[in-house]
């Protein structure tokens, strides 16, 4: 299996584990990637998952061409939208995803990335879109979650150029939040992993879930649901929980419920 899936301490960790070929990915790891994201939503020990590429050179080249294009769906697989779910494809995880890029971020990569929620890089990270290179586009959400992440120019330049940029490049266009130094890397992802995973996990699902349902609809509708979620997460006992941690000054000790 090229897809490794760790659990510490509330943490998950998924490894795309094919430094062969730059992680790239082919059916059957897209598969055992689809079973461990689903893992990391159903499993209420995770709290926190961080995910990373195996060796060195390459976070993910995306989509492994060489197996794909000979060898392309069958066309009634167009309409199992819900198959073999992954991030990237909408599988909803509301719990946080922080990606550690640790080289090469290509194509379903860079897709892959935009589905995550924190982002740290290596300083020799680079960063693109190359399918248009290929004579296909930039699939699994590329030309929607580019626009998503960036102004429009900027998302364009990476759609129609097919060309790579730089960590510190992808920093200041706001793609990820750090970079860091190779051995740097996952101790870096670790830290926001347990930043986040020490909060109330209710209120932390509840946050993500609610900024990302609220870009598709009014200010009024989204402080509506706002409200609506505040009022069920203060019937909750890590509300409570909070607040007597808060009164005794001690550290809180969330249960997820």
């Amino acid at each position: 299996m090229s897809i490794d899936l760790t659990i510490d301490d509330g943490i998950a960790t998924v490894i795309l584990n094919r430094p062969d070929r730059l992680n790239a990915l082919n059916h059957e790891h897209y598969q055992s990637l689809s079973a461990a994201w689903i893992e990391v939503r159903d499993n209420a020990n995770i709290r926190a998952a961080i995910v990373t590429g195996a060796g060195t050179k390459s976070f993910c080249a995306g989509a492994d061409l060489k197996e794909f294009i000979p060898n392309p769906p069958n066309a009634s697989e167009m309409w199992q939208t819900q198959r073999e779910e992954l991030l990237n494809r909408g599988l909803e995880v509301w719990k946080p995803i922080i990606a550690a890029v640790n080289g090469w971020c290509l194509g379903g990569g860079m897709t892959l990335l935009f589905a995550t929620d924190i982002r740290i890089a290596a300083s020799h990270a680079r960063f693109g879109l190359p399918e248009i290179k290929r004579g296909i586009i930039a699939g699994n959400g590329g030309t929607q979650r580019t626009l998503m992440n960036l102004p429009y120019p900027l998302a364009m330049e990476l759609l129609l150029t097919g060309d790579d940029i730089d960590a510190e490049t992808a920093r200041g266009w706001g793609i990820i939040n750090k970079v860091v130094a190779p051995d740097e890397l996952m101790p870096a992802a670790l830290e926001y992993a347990r930043r986040t995973a020490r909060n109330a996990p209710l209120a932390v699902q509840a946050s993500k879930e609610l900024a990302l349902r609220s870009r598709d609809v009014d200010l009024a509708t989204g402080l509506r649901i706002e409200q609506m979620f505040n009022r069920f997460l203060m019937g909750t006992q890590d509300a409570s929980e909070g607040a007597q941690a808060f009164t005794a000054s001690r550290p809180p000790k969330f249960i997820g419920n």
